[in-house]
């Protein structure tokens, strides 16, 4: 394995990071201040507890998930979309570097930025609300395997994307809407029974479920069924991505 190449190409991605603290680093802290603010001045005086669990400690592990997902996929599908914008990544394909080697320079960046920028909105939380964390080797596992995956996913994305409305269209039409809508900040069983079944299709339930769950043993699915589901969507990115590299789709004029 060419150790050297995927250093390299991990610490380049790392250095964008740096060179952009304050939407990296200041723009999460923000934005999970004015959540706690926000839904705990106007939802939480309303709702004193959820499944035994304060309102504001409750909303802790959506928060982290939606930061986890937001920032995976565009950290990934950036980093891949601008070689390919510049013309650079021909460089890249000539390079004595596998696809594989590629994949986990730019990958273990975009996963290791957004583990970074969980961890910073759950120290954040801290200063709000008195924070418990029942099983954190598990927690960290969930936090680790989402962002892979969907650094993963939105690896593939930053390939298929030929402008930049692309990039933004798949977080900002599909992602979001789906972590609103999976429990992050309600039970779904404080919907009517019809809408908990529709709720359990929503695949984001159970990654927000499962994260919970190492939090304060509470879960609307099983915890093994979420760890299953991130272990199949992570194979699956992983396959279609062989294919991309096997095939030279979209990289290759």
């Amino acid at each position: 394995m060419n150790i050297h190449g995927v250093i390299a190409i991990f610490n380049y991605e790392m250095a964008r990071m740096k060179r952009t603290l304050i939407q990296s680093i200041v723009a999460p802290v923000v934005t999970t201040s004015l959540y706690f603010v926000v839904f705990g001045a106007a939802i939480g005086s309303r709702i004193q507890q959820v499944e035994g669990v304060s309102y504001g400690a409750f909303i802790v592990p959506g928060l982290i998930m939606l930061s986890l997902l937001t920032n995976s996929i565009s950290n990934a599908s950036f980093g891949i979309y601008f070689p390919k914008f510049s013309g650079t990544v021909y460089e890249m394909l000539s390079a004595p570097i596998s696809a594989m080697e590629v994949v986990l320079g730019y990958v273990g960046a975009a996963a290791a930025k957004s583990v970074i920028l969980a961890m910073i909105i759950l120290a954040t939380a801290g200063f709000f609300i008195d924070l418990e964390i029942r099983h954190p080797v598990l927690m960290l596992i969930f936090v680790f395997l989402t962002a892979t995956s969907f650094s993963l996913f939105g690896f593939i994305l930053g390939i298929w994307a030929d402008n930049f409305e692309k990039l933004s269209v798949v977080p900002t039409l599909l992602i979001t809407p789906l972590v609103f809508l999976g429990g992050s900040f309600y039970s779904t069983e404080m919907l009517p029974p019809i809408w908990q079944t529709v709720a359990l299709m929503n695949p984001v339930l159970y990654l927000v479920s499962g994260l919970r769950w190492s939090f304060y043993e509470i879960s609307e699915v099983n915890v093994f069924v979420s760890l299953s589901c991130i272990g199949v969507f992570t194979l699956l990115c992983l396959a279609v991505i062989a294919i991309i590299f096997r095939t030279g789709y979209r990289l290759r004029a």
